[in-house]
């Protein structure tokens, strides 16, 4: 569990603490419903309130239209937040000499049928800051395309993926599904796997068993407006 960050008062600090559980163990922040509902707050505005709060404090990101659209931001920017300074994404690693680094590739657009870390599919590297994610990652992916909108997960992040061959239901992974990767809720009901946008507009994805189908890796955070 990460410090509380100063200033934040006991119910924004459970709030906080719901959303890194939530991220932890599944993969994805909260609804606010789902915060009104495991808090005892009366509707879903109060959780709203909260979470406004605590983005003012620069502890969390909102994406607007998003149920899912809550990132926890990463500790050096909440303390330049808390001091009142403004925060450099792309030189957020220079501000900290001597913290520990993590340099993972960035993966762009996969060939069909070729291994993810495949050479050609490596962009570059980018050093970042191994406390931001849940759990130690392995490599960035960028994400093309709005289908997990909802989860908080837009056309250009960089997802963290952390490389296995399993997952549990209701997170969200990278998996191939013939020649084809796609970052998707895994869905698992008995033998039946699907593969779930967190967006309307996107149907879900019924596995068929004859299908050359797996899993690259789960994933374990996300980084907006990153030196790409």
């Amino acid at each position: 569990m990460r410090r509380p960050v100063s200033k934040l008062t006991t119910r924004q600090q459970q709030i906080l603490d719901l959303i890194q559980a939530s991220v932890h163990e599944v993969g994805y922040p909260p609804t606010r419903a789902e915060i009104a509902a495991r808090l005892g707050f009366r509707s879903a505005n109060a959780a709203e309130d909260h979470l406004q709060a605590l983005a003012r404090k620069g502890v969390i990101e909102l994406t607007p239209g998003a149920s899912r659209g809550i990132r926890i931001v990463a500790p050096q920017r909440q303390r330049a937040a808390a001091a009142g300074t403004v925060w450099n994404d792309t030189a957020r690693q220079l501000a900290l000499p001597g913290a520990e680094q993590l340099c993972l590739p960035l993966v762009g657009r996969v060939a069909a049928g070729q291994p993810i870390l495949a050479q050609e599919h490596v962009e570059h590297s980018v050093a970042v800051d191994p406390a931001v994610f849940a759990s130690r990652p392995d490599y960035l992916l960028k994400v093309r395309g709005m289908s997990m909108r909802d989860a908080g997960i837009l056309d250009g992040d960089l997802l963290a993926v952390k490389s296995c061959q399993t997952a549990d239901n209701g997170q969200i992974v990278v998996a191939r599904l013939g020649d084809d990767v796609t970052v998707k809720r895994l869905s698992i009901r008995g033998r039946h796997i699907e593969l779930l946008a967190a967006n309307p507009d996107f149907a879900p994805i019924r596995v068929d068993p004859e299908q050359p189908f797996a899993i690259e890796g789960v994933a374990v955070g996300l980084l907006r407006g990153a030196l790409q």
